[in-house]
């Protein structure tokens, strides 16, 4: 049975934990507990209908404000596929939160308010999912029931829809408008009676339909994490490097380059534990012996093929800044991409990009908190980084404030 990992995403009261709630309850996804809490909580606020979002908002505070203010995960399964759901806050400040949520995840799932239409936050969740190519997005046009199912809201709003994606180049996406109503279950695991105008399939057909996305194709990417030197009864001179594989695939005999020395050697043995195998692949953490001794650390990485991108010094980056405190010229910070970690400047910004309006692009010479840009960036030493469109995997990257040790922005190699 394999995993699917959705984010949703929306602005403030769009309805995200109600639908997740509805959802997890039409697919009997909840435990008795769970269901007799909602019962509950619909009883004390004296609800006519079931209040779905106490799943998801699991803080007192956010429930008393009725406002989502983290990331909540939320897993469950049906009989044909699991899930792990990232449910974003709604409000602008909180952007950041919703790069975290969507990085994660395999398809995005934005609400749109049927009385308010598109607003600010779903230019802005739109463009962070383009930046995170993110390959199927479904936006579902929530509370039609508070418009009475009118077909005419649902193709006005579909239209504000593809004219937003029409302000874009053409990008390896599927999208899908779906009408619902999370309050009564419109279209969310079982097809409305309310909008027979509405021929797709519903929100759970999709999600259970959406195929994963292939690694096999990626370049093979392996950070090292340690080098393990092991001499006992079982192991004798043992020598292996430690890590995690971050895409592509490795087998025995497969000739490998190590990166900064750039030096040649053949995988020996792949391990884990005391399990050996003939092949791993992207997301497997494991160790591998080489048939040469070559001076690897923690930070190094292995590779097949080389390339001159890898070792570049220079890199041009989409930038979403998270932190309170604007970036600046010059700025000095820390970078990190995986296990590799090394120090920066922000030479230049090129631009600030309008999520509402990405034609609109100004200059400037600061970046404000949510704020996204172009910016090139110098680095004391390669950090081994892919194109973000050539492979998700190894193209993004974390700047850190090196006095506060907050993580400031998140980039994406161009």
């Amino acid at each position: 049975m394999d995993l699917l990992k959705i984010n949703t995403a929306g602005s403030v009261d769009d309805g995200k934990s109600t639908l997740i709630g509805r959802l997890l309850y039409d697919n009997g996804a909840l435990t008795k507990e769970q269901e007799d809490l909602i019962k509950k909580k619909t009883e004390e606020k004296g609800l006519s209908d079931l209040d779905f979002s106490v799943i998801t908002d699991g803080l007192i505070a956010e429930r008393e404000q009725g406002i989502t203010i983290d990331v909540a995960h939320i897993y469950f399964s049906t009989p044909e596929r699991k899930f792990i759901i990232a449910d974003s806050p709604g409000h602008v400040e909180y952007t950041r939160n919703m790069v975290t949520g969507a990085s994660n995840s395999e398809v995005s799932i934005i609400l749109i308010d049927a009385r308010k239409g598109l607003l600010e936050q779903t230019y802005r969740h739109y463009f962070i999912n383009r930046l995170l190519r993110q390959s199927h997005i479904l936006f579902c046009i929530n509370k039609m029931d508070l418009v009475d199912y009118d077909e005419k809201v649902f193709q006005n709003i579909s239209r504000q829809i593809n004219n937003m994606l029409e302000q874009y180049p053409k990008q390896d996406q599927e999208i899908a408008i779906i009408p619902v109503s999370s309050l009564k279950g419109d279209n969310i695991v079982y097809k409305s009676d309310n909008m027979p105008f509405y021929k797709g399939k519903t929100l759970s057909e999709l999600l259970h339909t959406i195929g994963k996305t292939q690694s096999e194709h990626f370049d093979f990417r392996m950070d090292i994490q340690q080098v393990l030197h092991v001499q006992n009864e079982e192991f004798t001179d043992y020598r292996a490097y430690a890590g995690r594989i971050i895409s592509g695939s490795i087998s025995l005999g497969d000739t490998i380059i190590v990166l900064p020395s750039g030096k040649k050697s053949k995988v020996q043995e792949i391990r884990k534990y005391k399990t050996t195998y003939e092949k791993a692949e992207q997301g497997q953490s494991i160790q591998i012996r080489l048939s040469d001794d070559i001076d690897i650390s923690r930070g190094s990485m292995l590779i097949k093929e080389n390339k001159d991108f890898l070792i570049n010094k220079d890199i041009l980056a989409d930038l979403v800044w998270l932190d309170e405190q604007k970036a600046t010229l010059s700025g000095k910070y820390g970078i990190q991409a995986g296990a590799r970690m090394g120090v920066c400047k922000l030479h230049e910004i090129h631009y600030i990009i309008p999520p509402e309006d990405p034609s609109a692009k100004f200059e400037a010479s600061e970046i404000s908190m949510n704020e996204i840009s172009e910016v090139n960036i110098k680095l004391a030493s390669p950090l081994y980084l892919d194109k973000y469109e050539d492979n998700k995997m190894n193209g993004a990257f974390i700047l850190i404030d090196m006095q506060t040790n907050n993580t400031v922005a998140v980039g994406f190699v161009k």
